[in-house]
Parts: C-alpha cells; structure tokens; sequence
C-alpha cells in the first residue's frame, strides 16, 4: 500500500515539474519576444523621439553610438578637480572678463568679476566621439554635463546704480568640439581649438541674485545679462567660431585654424507686410537690424507709420561658415520714448544659397527663433528680402580679413576714447550700400562698399550714419542696437540658448 501511495505521489511530483518546466519556459519564451521588440522598437527611435521620452538631458552616446563612455576619465577627474579649478579659475576670469566688457550691453557702464570660483563639483563627460584624424590634426566631440556649485559674482555698474550680482544654480549641457593640431615636440600638441557645436544646441541655465540689494534697482538688468552671454556664445564660441590657445610656450602658426570669412552676402530688404501694430495711437514705426554674427549688425533707416513698409537698402555681411551660418532678421517698432519693441524675428540659413544667383526669399516672422517659446500663434507678417551669395577668392579672403580686423581695432580705439560703451555698441547702417548713401573708407571693395557688415566709419571717428556718440544717449544706444530689454524684476531663472539671439 506504501509503494503504490509513493508511485502515486511520485507520478503527480512528476507530471507537475514537467507542468511547470513547461510553463516557465513558455513564460521566459514570451518574454524574450516581448523584449526583442521592445528592444527593436528602440532603436528604431529618432533623437526626436528620445527627446521626448527623456528631455534634452540625455548623453549623445543613447542616441549616437559613436560616442564612447568615459567613466574611466571622470574617475580621474574627479581626483584632479581641485587643481584643474584652480588653474581654470586664473584662465576664465583673465578670458571671459574683457568679453564681458566687449559685448556690454547698453547701460551698463562696467562688468565684472568681483568673485569666481568654480566650485567642488567636477563635471561629467558623457561621453567622447572622435569626429577626423586627418594629417597634423585629432578632431574630437566631447559630450560635457556640468551642474556645479560655481561662486560667481559680477559687479554691475550702470548710470543709476551699482550693484553686485550673483549666479547661482550654474548649469551647463552642451557638446564641445575640441581639435588638436600636433607637433613633433613634447607636448606634441603646439594648440587647441574649443568650440560649441550648434546641434544640440548649448544650454547654459542659471539664476541671478542681487546681493545686498534689489535686481529692480537697474531695470531689465536679468536680460541684459542674459543677452551678453547669448551673444558671446553664438559669436565667440558656437561653431565655426572658436577659441584657439597655443600650447608649449613657443610661437607656433594657428592661421590655419583661425576662422576666415568664407564668402560676401549681399542682402536687400525690401519690404514686409502685415506687421503687428505696437502702437496705441497711429501705427508702428518699422526697422530692421540684420546680421550673421551679433557683433556684426546692420539696420534700415525707420519708415514712420506704416504696418507696410518698403526699404529696398541693400547691406553686405560676411560668412564664415556656409554650411552652419544663418542670416538672423529682427524687425522693431522704434518708440521715442520707451525701450523699441521686437515686432518679429526671422532667420535664413546660407547653406540654401547657391554662389552667384540671386534669391528673393519671403520669411514669416516669428515672436522667438525658438518655436518651444512661442506660445503667441498670431501672425506677425510677412518680411521680402533679396540674396545674393559670393564666394572669396584667396585674395578676397585675406582683403576681408584685414579688414575685420582693422574694424575691431578701430572699435577699441573707440571705447577707449569713450565715445562709444562696448565694442557691441559699433554697430548700425553704415554699411547700408544702397539707399543711405554713406560709403565707408578703407573697405578697398569700392565706393559705397564697406567692412562686411561692420559699420565702421572712417574720418569722423563715429559708428553709424547719423548717429552722435553713443555715450551720450542711452536710449539712443538701446534702440540702435535693437535690444529688447523688458522690466523683469526679483531673482529670475535664465536658460540661454545660443540659436536664440536677442530678446
């Protein structure tokens, strides 16, 4: 009876394992196919996608295989950060201070570092991608995150007050383009290119406060540093702008990786239509300030009262970059009495340009080049402009090149006799070839035909036709340079993108 009772026992134990055997691997069976087509669906995900799923924070290498982990390099530099902080401390304050005084906004009379520190917080590398290795030259792509405690504190002065400001919660997420150009002796790298790359673009959030004292004491005071910094960014160091160091302490040659001006575009604005109306009594005063890089801007001439306005002023700007450069129009309602108000923006990308064919283009304008900020659908008309693209030649290219320089010198020639702020501030439509009838001296292009996109007089020694010394006007100054500086008062969260120029 015990023998038959285990047999029974024994055969139910049995057919019971081989029912649940069966049924764990039926169970890991449809899991394996449930995630062989998850795994399939993600990664037929677009960087759009990931976006969406996690933000604009995720590491390149999720959505581009190309770029290699490093955690090796942020364990190491985790153990070097104290030092690297230090030295970096000395070298960005020493850089980054004169910029500061460059592209000083209108009304600040003085910007600078009364404190900074970078923090203990090293930042992380994601990751790094080696873009070429091309003869004398390493390219390579740095995926850089870095949310630090940094102690930064700017002195601002203005007309009305003084005031210090502080940056705190300092955040940076943006991908560094770093080219290496060897040498045959140690360190065997005679320099170093380092440049932001445009996509993704760069963000660089923070929050100012003022110390002791009220942000509202200097109106609009968290724009314009927001606008200095946007400006240094997308004219100093978004690609192909870059900052080149030579390294050993040796003269060594970097013309062969400095930025050179590429080609001439001539643009005419000719005319928009259907413009929003800023105005409570009458109508709008149009102009339009026009410009590839934000220290090279030009402007129409204002046409009063008109929604519908033709200029037909034909402006010459440089490009450096073909492939990568926009062409970024800001149309403004001048006011004589308050800050000129930004009716629309548009922007152009040269790559669409063919050498030597005119294109007339209609760009519907837009309150942000960021279209996540754009929360107002109605329309704000339509701007015409002609463009014609010509590429340099390499004595066209080194006239240019002169030139450009020559104009900056002549700016900080300016600033130091005080008839202007910034070298920001030298800017305005005197480069205008048509319609203004001012011709700059020393251009070597030809009557009429000025420093691309500069502005830059000559003989009396002022910027712009008709302006005066821009010192002497802040409000003057702020509408020339078509600044949009609202009232925001109290401490304020800034993220800065540096595909959005102006405010």
């Amino acid at each position: 009876m015990g023998l038959i009772s285990a047999m029974v026992v024994g055969l139910f134990a049995g057919i019971a394992l081989v029912a649940g055997w069966n049924r764990m691997m039926r169970y890991r069976s449809t899991k394996r196919i449930a995630k062989a087509v998850d795994i399939k669906l993600l990664g037929s995900l677009t960087r759009d996608d990931l976006k969406k799923l996690c933000g604009d924070n995720f590491p390149e290498w999720v959505s581009f295989p190309a770029f290699e982990q490093v955690k090796w390099l942020n364990k190491q530099l985790n153990k070097l950060w104290p030092f690297i902080a230090e030295a970096a401390t000395m070298v960005v304050k020493d850089s980054v201070e004169p910029l500061l005084d460059d592209y000083r906004p209108p009304g600040i009379s003085s910007i600078k570092f009364s404190k900074f520190f970078l923090g203990n917080v090293p930042p992380k590398i994601e990751g790094i991608r080696v873009q070429s290795l091309k003869k004398g030259q390493i390219t390579m792509d740095i995926d850089f995150r870095w949310g630090g405690d940094p102690s930064i504190i700017l002195a601002v002065e203005a007309l009305v007050a003084s005031l210090p400001i502080q940056l705190k919660d300092l955040k940076v997420f943006t991908v560094v383009r770093v080219v290496f150009q060897l040498s045959n002796e140690i360190p065997c790298i005679s320099a170093v290119v380092v440049a932001f790359l445009a996509e993704p673009k760069p963000r660089i959030d923070y929050t100012i406060k003022a110390v002791g004292g009220s942000l509202t004491a200097i109106p609009g005071l968290s724009d314009m540093i927001d606008d200095t910094v946007s400006s240094i960014i997308s004219d100093m160091l978004l690609w192909p702008h870059r900052i080149v160091v030579p390294l050993g302490g040796v003269d060594v040659d970097t013309s062969e990786l400095e930025l050179k001006p590429q080609g001439r575009i001539l643009v005419t604005v000719i005319r928009a239509s259907a413009l929003k109306n800023m105005e409570m009594l009458g109508k709008s005063d149009p102009y339009v300030v026009l410009y590839i890089r934000p220290m090279f801007k030009v402007r129409t001439r204002v046409i009063d009262n008109n929604l519908n306005p033709e200029w037909n002023e034909t402006f010459e700007l440089i490009a450096e970059d073909k492939e990568t450069q926009s062409i970024t129009l800001e149309v403004f309602d001048e006011d004589n009495i308050q800050q000129d108000k930004r009716l629309g923006v548009a922007k152009l990308s040269l790559n669409d340009l063919q050498p030597e064919a005119s294109k007339e283009v209609e760009l519907r304008l837009l309150p942000y080049l960021d279209t996540l900020k754009v929360k107002d659908k109605k329309d704000r008309g339509m701007l015409t402009i002609k463009v014609l693209y010509h590429p340099f030649t390499e004595e066209e290219q080194q006239e240019a090149l002169e030139q450009e320089k020559r104009a900056l010198e002549e700016r900080r020639k300016l600033k130091e006799a005080g008839l202007i702020g910034s070298t920001m501030d030298a800017l305005g439509g005197a480069a205008s070839l048509v319609g203004s009838g001012v011709g700059l001296v020393g251009s070597g292009l030809g009557a009429g035909v000025g420093l691309v996109g500069s502005g830059v007089g000559s003989s009396v020694g002022l910027i712009g036709s008709g302006f005066g010394a821009m010192g002497s006007s802040l409000s003057k100054a702020r509408k020339f340079m078509g600044k949009s500086v609202t009232n925001q008062f109290g401490s304020s969260r800034k993220s800065v993108s540096a595909q959005v120029y102006g405010r």
